[in-house]
Protein backbone atom coordinates (compact mmCIF):
# COMPACT_ATOMS: atom_id res chain seq x y z
CA UNK A 1 0.00 0.00 0.00
CA UNK A 2 0.64 3.57 -0.65
CA UNK A 3 2.16 5.44 2.68
CA UNK A 4 0.61 8.66 1.38
CA UNK A 5 -3.18 8.13 1.53
CA UNK A 6 -5.02 6.51 4.54
CA UNK A 7 -5.87 2.34 3.66
CA UNK A 8 -9.57 2.19 4.29
CA UNK A 9 -9.23 -1.59 3.37
CA UNK A 10 -7.23 -1.73 6.81
CA UNK A 11 -9.66 -2.40 9.60
CA UNK A 12 -8.25 0.83 12.36
CA UNK A 13 -8.37 3.44 9.19
CA UNK A 14 -12.28 2.00 8.37
CA UNK A 15 -13.28 2.49 11.61
CA UNK A 16 -11.76 5.99 11.33
CA UNK A 17 -13.60 6.76 8.52
CA UNK A 18 -17.02 5.52 10.31
CA UNK A 19 -16.43 8.37 12.48
CA UNK A 20 -14.53 6.36 15.27
CA UNK A 21 -11.40 8.27 17.14
CA UNK A 22 -10.12 5.77 19.98
CA UNK A 23 -8.39 3.14 18.17
CA UNK A 24 -6.85 1.30 21.17
CA UNK A 25 -7.17 -2.20 21.93
CA UNK A 26 -7.81 -1.20 25.46
CA UNK A 27 -10.00 1.40 24.58
CA UNK A 28 -9.60 5.00 26.19
CA UNK A 29 -9.53 3.64 29.62
CA UNK A 30 -6.11 2.20 29.33
CA UNK A 31 -4.59 4.72 27.50
CA UNK A 32 -5.81 7.13 30.37
CA UNK A 33 -3.91 5.03 32.95
CA UNK A 34 -1.11 4.14 30.63
CA UNK A 35 -0.65 8.18 29.98
CA UNK A 36 -1.05 8.93 33.95
CA UNK A 37 1.63 6.01 34.83
CA UNK A 38 3.88 7.85 33.09
CA UNK A 39 3.71 10.86 35.27
CA UNK A 40 4.49 13.50 32.49
CA UNK A 41 5.29 17.07 33.34
CA UNK A 42 6.14 20.27 31.99
CA UNK A 43 9.62 19.71 31.42
CA UNK A 44 8.91 16.42 29.64
CA UNK A 45 9.95 16.51 25.75
CA UNK A 46 7.80 13.71 24.21
CA UNK A 47 7.56 11.76 21.55
CA UNK A 48 4.68 9.93 19.94
CA UNK A 49 4.87 7.37 17.60
CA UNK A 50 2.22 6.36 15.13
CA UNK A 51 -0.50 8.97 16.59
CA UNK A 52 -2.91 8.60 14.15
CA UNK A 53 -6.20 10.29 14.67
CA UNK A 54 -4.69 12.49 17.35
CA UNK A 55 -6.40 10.96 20.44
CA UNK A 56 -3.66 10.55 22.72
CA UNK A 57 -2.01 13.72 21.42
CA UNK A 58 -4.83 15.79 22.52
CA UNK A 59 -4.61 14.09 25.82
CA UNK A 60 -0.24 14.79 26.22
CA UNK A 61 -1.06 18.45 25.17
CA UNK A 62 -3.71 18.99 27.99
CA UNK A 63 -1.06 18.23 30.82
CA UNK A 64 1.26 21.15 28.99
CA UNK A 65 4.71 19.07 28.40
CA UNK A 66 7.69 21.16 27.45
CA UNK A 67 7.47 19.76 23.57
CA UNK A 68 5.80 16.86 21.94
CA UNK A 69 6.09 15.56 18.78
CA UNK A 70 4.48 13.06 16.62
CA UNK A 71 6.06 10.70 14.22
CA UNK A 72 3.82 9.46 11.55
CA UNK A 73 4.62 7.44 8.37
CA UNK A 74 1.47 8.12 6.63
CA UNK A 75 1.33 11.73 4.65
CA UNK A 76 -2.56 11.86 4.73
CA UNK A 77 -2.45 11.11 8.24
CA UNK A 78 0.22 13.87 9.06
CA UNK A 79 -2.23 16.51 7.20
CA UNK A 80 -5.07 15.26 9.49
CA UNK A 81 -2.84 16.09 12.71
CA UNK A 82 -1.34 19.10 11.73
CA UNK A 83 -4.93 20.47 11.16
CA UNK A 84 -6.06 18.73 14.58
CA UNK A 85 -3.33 19.36 16.85
CA UNK A 86 -0.70 21.04 15.09
CA UNK A 87 -1.12 24.96 16.48
CA UNK A 88 -1.29 23.82 20.13
CA UNK A 89 2.42 22.77 19.90
CA UNK A 90 2.02 19.42 18.59
CA UNK A 91 4.73 19.07 15.83
CA UNK A 92 4.60 16.14 13.49
CA UNK A 93 7.33 14.24 11.35
CA UNK A 94 6.43 12.43 8.06
CA UNK A 95 8.70 9.18 9.09
CA UNK A 96 8.73 6.03 10.15
CA UNK A 97 9.08 4.99 13.97
CA UNK A 98 11.85 3.03 13.49
CA UNK A 99 13.98 5.99 11.39
CA UNK A 100 12.77 9.22 13.37
CA UNK A 101 15.80 11.53 12.09
CA UNK A 102 15.77 12.54 15.92
CA UNK A 103 18.70 13.20 17.71
CA UNK A 104 19.73 10.31 20.30
CA UNK A 105 19.34 10.95 23.96
CA UNK A 106 16.96 14.06 23.51
CA UNK A 107 13.52 12.70 24.45
CA UNK A 108 12.07 12.27 28.08
CA UNK A 109 9.66 9.75 27.20
CA UNK A 110 8.12 8.19 24.29
CA UNK A 111 4.34 6.53 23.78
CA UNK A 112 3.15 4.61 21.09
CA UNK A 113 -0.04 2.66 20.94
CA UNK A 114 -1.34 0.02 18.75
CA UNK A 115 1.23 -0.18 16.49
CA UNK A 116 4.18 -2.74 17.66
CA UNK A 117 1.10 -4.88 17.28
CA UNK A 118 0.99 -4.55 13.33
CA UNK A 119 4.23 -5.32 12.89
CA UNK A 120 6.41 -8.04 12.35
CA UNK A 121 8.63 -9.21 15.05
CA UNK A 122 11.78 -8.01 13.68
CA UNK A 123 10.09 -4.56 12.98
CA UNK A 124 8.28 -4.29 16.30
CA UNK A 125 12.44 -4.68 18.00
CA UNK A 126 13.69 -1.81 15.45
CA UNK A 127 11.44 -0.15 16.74
CA UNK A 128 11.89 -0.29 20.01
CA UNK A 129 15.44 -0.16 19.64
CA UNK A 130 15.11 3.57 17.87
CA UNK A 131 12.97 4.90 21.25
CA UNK A 132 15.62 3.53 23.62
CA UNK A 133 18.07 5.54 21.38
CA UNK A 134 16.53 9.06 21.66
CA UNK A 135 15.43 8.09 24.90
CA UNK A 136 17.20 10.26 27.32
CA UNK A 137 19.23 7.87 30.08
CA UNK A 138 16.41 6.82 32.74
CA UNK A 139 13.45 7.94 30.24
CA UNK A 140 10.24 6.15 29.52
CA UNK A 141 8.74 4.06 27.02
CA UNK A 142 4.90 3.61 27.41
CA UNK A 143 3.25 1.13 24.78
CA UNK A 144 -0.49 0.03 24.94
CA UNK A 145 -1.04 -3.02 22.48
CA UNK A 146 -2.95 -5.91 21.67
CA UNK A 147 -1.96 -9.03 23.64
CA UNK A 148 -2.53 -13.26 23.91
CA UNK A 149 -3.80 -15.09 26.92
CA UNK A 150 -3.23 -16.85 28.61
CA UNK A 151 0.65 -17.10 28.89
CA UNK A 152 1.10 -20.93 27.82
CA UNK A 153 -1.46 -20.24 24.82
CA UNK A 154 -0.53 -22.88 22.11
CA UNK A 155 1.32 -22.19 19.40
CA UNK A 156 -0.85 -23.74 16.91
CA UNK A 157 -3.68 -21.54 18.30
CA UNK A 158 -1.61 -18.19 18.15
CA UNK A 159 -0.84 -18.37 14.85
CA UNK A 160 -4.69 -19.26 14.10
CA UNK A 161 -5.81 -15.93 15.82
CA UNK A 162 -3.16 -14.30 13.64
CA UNK A 163 -3.81 -15.36 10.52
CA UNK A 164 -7.80 -14.78 11.03
CA UNK A 165 -7.05 -11.49 12.54
CA UNK A 166 -4.57 -10.36 9.33
CA UNK A 167 -7.63 -11.64 7.20
CA UNK A 168 -10.13 -9.82 8.84
CA UNK A 169 -8.25 -6.21 9.69
CA UNK A 170 -6.50 -6.89 6.68
CA UNK A 171 -2.85 -5.82 8.51
CA UNK A 172 -0.45 -8.29 9.40
CA UNK A 173 -1.46 -7.93 13.11
CA UNK A 174 1.29 -10.05 15.56
CA UNK A 175 -0.02 -9.63 19.32
CA UNK A 176 1.56 -11.91 22.11
CA UNK A 177 1.61 -12.58 25.37
CA UNK A 178 2.91 -10.83 27.87
CA UNK A 179 6.19 -12.09 28.23
CA UNK A 180 6.89 -11.83 24.96
CA UNK A 181 6.13 -8.31 24.96
CA UNK A 182 8.61 -7.82 27.70
CA UNK A 183 11.48 -9.89 26.40
CA UNK A 184 10.98 -7.58 23.24
CA UNK A 185 11.59 -4.49 25.49
CA UNK A 186 14.52 -6.12 27.48
CA UNK A 187 16.07 -7.70 24.47
CA UNK A 188 16.62 -3.94 23.51
CA UNK A 189 17.63 -3.46 26.94
CA UNK A 190 14.60 -1.66 28.79
CA UNK A 191 13.86 -2.53 32.38
CA UNK A 192 9.91 -3.16 33.07
CA UNK A 193 8.71 -0.71 35.41
CA UNK A 194 4.82 -1.13 35.16
CA UNK A 195 2.34 -3.62 33.44
CA UNK A 196 -1.44 -2.79 32.80
CA UNK A 197 -3.91 -4.81 31.60
CA UNK A 198 -7.97 -4.38 30.13
CA UNK A 199 -10.25 -6.05 27.91
CA UNK A 200 -9.88 -6.01 24.44
CA UNK A 201 -13.63 -4.88 23.40
CA UNK A 202 -12.92 -2.31 20.52
CA UNK A 203 -16.72 -2.97 19.04
CA UNK A 204 -19.07 -3.67 21.92
CA UNK A 205 -21.44 -1.77 22.66
CA UNK A 206 -20.69 -0.53 26.25
CA UNK A 207 -16.83 -0.14 25.38
CA UNK A 208 -18.06 2.08 22.16
CA UNK A 209 -20.19 4.35 24.66
CA UNK A 210 -17.41 4.95 27.36
CA UNK A 211 -14.65 5.66 24.49
CA UNK A 212 -16.72 7.72 21.88
CA UNK A 213 -20.15 8.63 24.37
CA UNK A 214 -23.35 7.79 23.51
CA UNK A 215 -23.70 10.51 20.64
CA UNK A 216 -20.82 9.55 18.67
CA UNK A 217 -21.64 5.82 18.59
CA UNK A 218 -24.87 6.43 17.37
CA UNK A 219 -23.42 8.58 14.62
CA UNK A 220 -20.58 5.46 14.20
CA UNK A 221 -23.61 3.50 13.90
CA UNK A 222 -25.53 5.57 11.46
CA UNK A 223 -22.14 5.59 9.33
CA UNK A 224 -22.05 2.13 9.64
CA UNK A 225 -25.36 1.35 8.88
CA UNK A 226 -25.88 3.70 5.77
CA UNK A 227 -22.81 1.76 3.88
CA UNK A 228 -23.09 -2.13 3.32
CA UNK A 229 -19.33 -2.46 2.35
CA UNK A 230 -18.25 -0.98 5.94
CA UNK A 231 -21.06 -3.02 7.73
CA UNK A 232 -19.93 -6.21 6.21
CA UNK A 233 -16.52 -5.77 7.26
CA UNK A 234 -17.04 -4.18 10.48
CA UNK A 235 -18.97 -7.28 11.35
CA UNK A 236 -16.45 -9.63 10.33
CA UNK A 237 -13.83 -7.66 12.56
CA UNK A 238 -16.63 -8.17 15.50
CA UNK A 239 -16.75 -11.88 14.88
CA UNK A 240 -13.18 -12.61 14.89
CA UNK A 241 -12.79 -10.66 17.98
CA UNK A 242 -16.18 -12.44 19.14
CA UNK A 243 -14.40 -15.54 18.73
CA UNK A 244 -11.11 -15.19 19.98
CA UNK A 245 -12.48 -12.69 22.79
CA UNK A 246 -10.90 -15.78 25.74
CA UNK A 247 -7.61 -14.99 24.15
CA UNK A 248 -7.41 -11.54 23.53
CA UNK A 249 -6.19 -8.45 25.54
CA UNK A 250 -4.96 -5.61 26.15
CA UNK A 251 -1.76 -4.59 27.87
CA UNK A 252 -0.12 -1.38 28.76
CA UNK A 253 3.90 -1.21 29.63
CA UNK A 254 6.16 1.12 30.60
CA UNK A 255 9.98 0.53 30.28
CA UNK A 256 13.09 2.31 31.28
CA UNK A 257 16.14 3.14 29.77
Amino acid sequence: MSNKTLNTEQGHWLLAKMGKRVLRPGGKELTLRLVNELKINHKDKLVEFAPGMGFTAELLLNINPKSCTGIELNEEAVDILKKKVFLNGYSVVNRSAADTGLESSSTDKVIGEAMLTMQADHRKSEIIREAYRILKPGGWYGIHELGLIPENIEDDAKAEIQQELAKSIKVNARPLTIKEWCDLLEKEGFKIKTIDQNPMELLKAKRMIADEGLLRTLKIGFNIMINPKAKKKIMDMQNIFNKYEDHLTAFAIIAEK
